[in-house]
């Protein structure tokens, strides 16, 4: 029964390496209109990888979940459950703005010819993970609240990224997933978000009263309607929406 934690933290790292294939294997293809402007295509298969990212983060639910119902709270499992939280919302995430900012610069004349050193940047988000998930493990005063973005949650965001390009019917939207600039901006935001010690909600229910989990309530009834209303759209204003709740109730 021990191990049972153990099976679903390795189940959110299996499908985070799901993830990261079907980001690499995205057969991103460069083609030309009549006018010789330069499109870029990526076929869907690479919203596979969100699905996945989504699956693990299930997984890493789950393995918490059953952590608590059969009291186990080893020091392996603690570690055991970082090491697949890097690959699954630090690494795939950082490979999805990684391919994002591949088809920004494949829309430039130019854009076969820029150094990869342009594209490096992406890897600063599984760095911050990796930085974030290490001080978690080593601070035991987060049992009640988080000190900077935990990974999952930026996990999710940019898991959304694929869904919201292939599913919005906003030009700006889609647009502005293609701007390097944007995705400089966004990259630096959430690495600095996951380093950082701002004070945010843990999302665990402590207990059954109604005062003590109001926030959460009110963070799940914004992200139902906002679902209902913007779709895929709704993960970016949830984010949002916690980060500045977080804040907002820390501040009073």
């Amino acid at each position: 029964m021990k191990q049972i934690p153990n099976f679903f933290t390795l189940l959110n790292l299996f499908f985070g390496c799901l993830a990261v294939i079907f980001i690499l294997q995205n057969g991103i293809s460069i083609m030309y209109g009549p006018d010789g402007t330069q499109l870029v295509d990526m076929p869907e298969k690479i919203w596979l990888s969100s699905l996945f990212i989504g699956l693990a983060a299930l997984a890493d639910f789950i393995d918490g979940f059953m952590a608590r119902i059969f009291k186990v709270n080893s020091p392996m499992g603690k570690e055991l459950d970082s090491l697949a939280d890097v690959v699954s919302f630090g690494v795939a995430p950082g490979m999805i703005l990684y391919q994002f900012l591949r088809m920004s610069f494949m829309h430039q004349k130019d854009g076969l010819e820029i150094s990869f050193l342009w594209l490096l940047p992406a890897l600063l988000v599984p760095c911050a993970a990796a930085y974030r998930l290490a001080r978690f493990n080593i601070d035991s005063s987060q049992q009640f609240g988080f000190k900077g973005v935990p990974a999952p949650a930026v996990g999710l965001l940019v898991a959304s990224f694929p869904l919201i390009y292939w599913n919005s019917n906003n030009e700006w939207v889609v647009t502005s997933l293609l701007n390097k600039w944007i995705l400089y901006a966004i990259i630096l935001l959430l690495s600095y978000c996951m380093v950082s010690r701002m004070p945010l909600l843990a999302l665990k229910f402590s207990d059954a009263s109604l005062k003590n989990n109001m926030p959460k309530l009110l963070l799940l009834v914004v992200a139902i309607i906002a679902f209902i209303f913007l779709r895929w759209l709704a993960v970016p204003v949830v984010f949002i929406f916690y980060i500045v709740l977080s804040l907002a109730l820390k501040t009073r």
